[in-house]
Formats: C-alpha cells, sequence, structure tokens
C-alpha cells in the first residue's frame, strides 16, 4: 500500500491501474473506460489504439515480490477477460479490432518499471504464456 499526496491510501493495484493508463495515453491511446465490470469479471482498462480497440489487463507487484506481475494472468483470468469482452462487445459493438494487452509493472524506489504486451493472447489461444 502507497500514500499519494493527499495521504489517501491507495493499493498497489489502483495505483498501478493508474500509472498504466499514464503509460498508454503517452503511447497515444485514447482511454475509453477503466475498470469495467460484467457477470464473468473485469476488465482494467478499454482503450483505443489505431485500428485496435484495446482490452487491457494491468497486474503490479510491489518492490520485492517474488513472481513477476504477468505470472498472474492465468488461463481462468484470460477466459475471464475474453468473456467480459464479449459482454461489452455486444453491449458497445464496434468496427475496431479487438486486441488484448498485458500491462506488468513492478514498482520501484523512484517509480514503475512497465512491461507491455500487446497481443498477450486471443480468443483463439487457450492459454497463453508469455
Amino acid at each position: 500500500m502507497f500514500l499519494c499526496k493527499e495521504e489517501c491510501a491507495v493499493t498497489t493495484g489502483e495505483l498501478g491501474e493508474k500509472l498504466a493508463c499514464l503509460y498508454l495515453q503517452r503511447k497515444g491511446y485514447t482511454i475509453l473506460c477503466r475498470n469495467y465490470h460484467s457477470r464473468w469479471g473485469e476488465i482494467d482498462i478499454i482503450a483505443k489504439s489505431g485500428a485496435y480497440l484495446v482490452f487491457a489487463e494491468v497486474k503490479t507487484r510491489a518492490p520485492g515480490a517474488i513472481a513477476p506481475p504477468e505470472e498472474a494472468v492465468s488461463a481462468a483470468k484470460q477466459r475471464k477477460i475474453l468473456r467480459t469482452a464479449q459482454q461489452y462487445l455486444s453491449l458497445f459493438p464496434q468496427k475496431l479490432q479487438p486486441r488484448f494487452d498485458v500491462l506488468a509493472l513492478t514498482m520501484e524506489a523512484n517509480g514503475a518499471r512497465v512491461r507491455h504486451y500487446e497481443n498477450a493472447f486471443g480468443a483463439g489461444d487457450g492459454y497463453a504464456p508469455f
């Protein structure tokens, strides 16, 4: 857990999602939605980048974590994201090509290290470890 300037507590995950949004915006992405919920799960960030509608999963780890954050995007998590994206697309039809990204953030003393896996998995991948 970290403290922001207003001295309010923010979880590592919340901070990671904010930093991931800033990272994507700096790369030219337009953030359309954060924390989209369905009965199957949640998508952390939905963004537009060129011809793509990006469904992004953000995983953040504190300094000294044993495992890298991307290892937490399991096959079950991927299925939940896919089902939630299908619901989003049925409610908000798009002409954009869907893409599933993973942003793995590791908190460090002077900020965060970001690893962005574009097109990390797809509907036909089964389980895509990366």
